[in-house]
């Protein structure tokens, strides 16, 4: 770009609307949370360009402004973005700014946002019983005095917690940042966003073992529900300092 005319946000997707070899242009990030950017957030824009093309474009690829940050993208490329990978929220929520592949783009975005059910379950399993491991190790240390490494594993019980309750919905969990905004538009099947908040807020401030006590008696109901129950079982009798 000129000095006159510099790559701002508006100016690239007038850029990338004019080249043929565009198929579909994304926008993540808090542009795309509805009431969550400021004025220090940026455009994240992925553009996608069709397999086995060349365009001047590409020269642009890292571009990387406080006004814009380009990822630019084969189509194939672009199907495989974030599955598995922290990418995946992003883009489960993103915006379509332009989709050449009618409704192709729309139909991509919506296979991030949904886990496919062998995926969501294997994932489950393995979060259920990174959640276990944490809360035992929480309770048991709080138990023997250890109040800073109590909390700390209530801390790390949290994030495992999250993982598991929405893959237990098959959808990606949000990044912190998101996670209200989520949960108000999208709530957990079974669950109450407020209760839930507010106990993950206690858990990871002071690491309440009461509360987590309680927290997991939920989360065993909903477990087994989902056929976890052979991820709990094998924790034995120590299933019972993780319940009330």
């Amino acid at each position: 770009m000129t000095a006159q005319q510099p790559l701002t946000y508006d100016v690239l997707v007038e850029l990338a609307t004019a080249d043929p070899t565009v198929v579909g242009l994304v926008l993540k990030g808090s542009r795309a949370h509805e009431g969550m950017s400021t004025r220090h957030s940026d455009h994240d824009l992925y553009v996608v360009i069709a397999d086995d093309v060349t365009t001047g474009l590409t020269r642009l690829a890292g571009h990387r402004t406080p006004e814009l940050d380009l990822v630019i993208v084969s189509l194939t490329e672009f199907r495989a973005a974030g599955t598995p990978g922290f990418e995946r929220y992003a883009l489960a929520r993103a915006q379509i700014v332009l989709d050449r592949l009618d409704g192709g783009i729309a139909r991509i975005l919506a296979d991030k946002a949904r886990l496919d059910a062998d995926e969501a379950f294997r994932d489950a399993s393995g979060w259920l019983d990174a959640y276990a491991n944490s809360l035992y190790r929480s309770v048991k240390n709080h138990r023997d005095g250890q109040a800073l490494a109590a909390r700390l594993d209530a801390t790390d019980s949290i994030r495992f917690l999250l993982e598991l309750l929405f893959a237990l919905d098959r959808r990606p969990r949000p990044y912190n940042k998101y996670l209200e905004w989520e949960l108000d538009r999208h709530p957990l099947p079974g669950w109450d966003t407020d209760v839930l908040l507010r106990a993950v807020d206690r858990i990871s401030a002071t690491g309440d073992v009461s509360l987590q006590r309680h927290l997991f008696t939920l989360v065993e109901t909903a477990a087994r529900e989902a056929g976890h129950g052979g991820v709990l079982d094998a924790w034995g009798e120590d299933l019972d300092l993780m319940r009330p």
